[in-house]
C-alpha cells in the first residue's frame, strides 16, 4: 500500500496521477476532450465523455506504471468546480449537457435576481456573489428547460452533483451520491455558516432537496470503488483549487497560491474565521479533515491560460501552447498593447457578466509578438488586481505567492507577475499540487500521513522569481491596465 492515486478531472481534460508517499509522481496519464459551444456564451461537456476520459487515464496510468491496483492506498478526487451535471438515479444517465463554470446562459436570470434585492442574502448565505459562475442557476435552468426534468426531480428520481459527485458515483456504480464542503460551497445553496444545504435557498432556486449530494470533510472514507479489481478507498475530494491550496502546503492563515489553468484562481487561507470581503472577493470552504471548518478568500480570472488557448486556436498565432513563450520574448514588451481577455465576462475583483474581449493600443507598428506578449502579460495584470483586492482585504499583507499550474512552466509569465506584485514569487518542485493536494486528502484519511506537518515538510521550492522593476514602473503598467478594463466594462 505504498502509493496514492489522484483523478484530476479539469475543464479541458482528465488526468490520473500515481504518487509515492514522498508527494513524487511516479507516472500520469491525460486524455483530453470535448469543449461543447452551443452558442455563443454557452459552454458545455459530455457528462459520459468526462467520465470515460478519466476512467481510461486511470487504467493507462496503472499500466504505465507497472503497479497493482492493490498497491494504491487510496483515490482523491480533484476536480472542475461549479461545472454542474444532473443524472436519472435509476439509468445513471445525465439528462442534459454538463453545464460547465464558464456558461454564462442564467447572466439575464442572475440580473432578475439583483434586481429583486436577493444579491445581499446569497451573499450572506454562501460567501459568494450572485453570479452565473456558480451552480445554482445552472441546475435551475436544466430543471426548467430539460422535458419533464422538473417531474422527475419532484420525485426523487434525478441526481445533482458537480464533477466530483459524478466520479464518486460512477466508480462506486451507483452506490455513493456524495460531496465535500468545498464543492458543496461552490454551488450557491450551501450554507457556509452552519454548514448545511439551505432550506431558504433551495426554495429561491426551486431546487428539490433529494437531488443534493451528502456532504462530508475534504478528507473522508466516501466508499470505494472495486472498478480496478481490487477494492480501493475513495478518501479525498476536494475542487481544483482548494485541493491546490492544500497541496502548495498552504495550511495557515495568510498563506496564498496562484494557479494558473485555463482560468487563474488565487487563494488566501484564512483559518478557522470565514473572512468576508469589501473587494468584490468571494468567501469559500477550505480543505477541511475534520469537523473544524477551513475557509479561504478567493478571486477567480476566468481567461488565464485559456487566452494562449485562443491565440493557438482561434487565432492560429502558434501551433503549440508551449510556443507562446518564445514568442513573447523576441520583443522586449508589449510595445504598448494591452489585451483584456474577458472572452466570458470579468471576474474577480470586477465581476462585469457581460464584458467582451478587448486588444487596445494597437499601432502599425504592432506584431503578432506583441499580441503575444500582451496576452501572456493580461494573466500577470488579472492576477495582480486579485493580490492587491486580497490585501485590502487580509489582516496582515501577503509576502510571497506560491504558484502553480500549466502556465506556472512560463518563465517570463512569472518574472512580470513578480515585477507586478513586489514580492516573491515561488514555483514548486512538484507543480501538480492539484493532483497531489487531492492524494494528501486521501492519505491523511487512510492512515498513510499522521499529520497536515507531515504533508507541509514534502513541499520543496524549485525556483524563487524576485522583482526586477521598480513600484512607480509597476504601479504605471496597472493604471494602464485599470484603464484598459474600463474601456470593457
Amino acid at each position: 500500500m505504498s502509493y496514492l492515486m489522484a483523478l484530476d478531472q479539469g475543464t479541458s481534460s482528465s488526468r490520473s496521477i500515481i504518487f509515492d508517499l514522498h508527494g513524487n509522481i511516479v507516472a500520469s496519464a491525460q486524455q483530453e476532450f470535448r469543449q461543447i459551444f452551443p452558442q455563443p456564451g454557452w459552454v458545455e461537456h459530455d457528462a459520459m465523455e468526462i467520465w470515460q476520459s478519466q476512467l481510461a487515464t486511470s487504467n493507462a496510468v496503472l499500466a504505465k506504471s507497472a503497479i497493482s491496483a492493490s498497491q494504491i492506498a487510496a483515490i482523491g478526487i480533484t476536480n472542475q468546480r461549479e461545472t454542474t451535471v444532473v443524472w436519472n438515479r435509476k439509468t445513471g444517465i445525465p439528462i442534459n449537457n454538463a453545464i460547465v463554470w464558464q456558461d454564462r446562459r442564467t447572466a439575464a436570470y442572475c440580473e432578475q435576481l439583483h434586481a429583486l434585492g436577493h444579491a445581499k442574502l446569497i451573499e450572506q448565505k454562501t460567501g459568494l456573489i450572485l453570479d452565473p459562475y456558480f451552480s445554482a442557476t445552472k441546475l435551475k435552468w436544466i430543471l426548467d428547460h430539460v422535458p419533464d426534468a422538473r417531474a422527475l426531480a419532484e420525485r426523487g428520481e434525478l441526481a445533482f452533483g458537480t464533477v466530483d459527485t459524478w466520479l464518486a458515483w460512477q466508480l462506486s456504480e451507483g452506490r455513493l451520491h456524495v460531496s465535500d464542503v468545498s464543492n458543496a460551497s461552490r454551488t450557491m445553496l450551501w450554507n457556509i455558516h452552519l454548514a448545511c444545504w439551505d432550506e431558504e435557498l433551495l426554495a429561491l432556486f426551486q431546487i428539490p432537496k433529494a437531488m443534493l449530494p451528502e456532504v462530508h470533510p475534504s478528507s473522508h472514507r466516501f466508499g470505494e470503488t472495486k472498478l480496478f479489481g481490487t477494492a480501493i478507498p475513495l478518501a479525498g475530494i476536494a475542487g481544483d483549487q482548494q485541493a491546490a491550496l492544500f497541496g502548495q502546503a498552504c495550511f495557515k492563515p495568510g498563506m496564498a497560491k496562484n494557479t494558473y489553468g485555463t482560468g487563474c484562481f488565487m487563494l488566501l487561507h484564512t483559518g478557522t474565521q470565514c473572512a468576508s470581503s469589501n473587494n468584490g472577493l468571494i468567501s469559500t470552504a477550505a480543505c477541511q479533515i475534520d469537523q473544524h471548518a477551513q475557509y479561504a478568500l478567493e478571486g477567480s480570472v476566468f481567461i488565464g491560460g485559456a487566452v494562449v488557448q485562443w491565440l493557438r486556436d482561434g487565432l492560429k498565432a502558434i501551433q503549440n501552447s508551449t510556443d507562446v513563450e518564445d514568442m513573447a520574448a523576441s520583443v522586449p514588451d508589449s510595445g504598448g498593447v494591452v489585451f483584456v481577455p474577458s472572452f466570458t465576462g470579468l471576474g474577480a475583483p470586477y465581476w462585469v457578466p457581460s464584458a467582451k474581449g478587448a486588444i487596445l493600443g494597437l499601432t502599425r507598428g504592432s506584431t503578432v509578438a506583441h499580441i503575444a506578449r500582451a496576452a501572456l502579460e493580461s494573466i500577470a495584470f488579472q492576477s495582480t488586481a486579485l493580490l492587491q483586492a486580497m490585501n485590502r482585504d487580509a489582516a496582515t499583507p501577503i509576502t510571497e505567492l506560491r504558484v502553480d499550474g500549466g502556465a506556472s512552466a512560463n518563465n517570463l509569465l512569472l518574472q512580470f507577475q513578480a515585477n507586478l506584485l513586489g514580492i516573491p514569487v515561488l514555483r514548486p518542485k512538484v507543480t501538480e499540487t492539484t493532483a497531489l493536494g487531492a492524494a494528501y486528502l486521501a492519505g491523511l484519511a487512510v492512515g498513510v500521513y499522521q499529520s497536515l506537518e507531515e504533508c507541509a515538510q514534502q513541499w520543496q521550492e524549485e525556483r524563487r522569481f524576485l522583482p526586477t522593476m521598480s513600484r512607480d514602473q509597476a504601479l504605471g503598467l496597472m493604471q494602464e491596465w485599470e484603464i484598459a478594463v474600463g474601456r470593457v466594462r
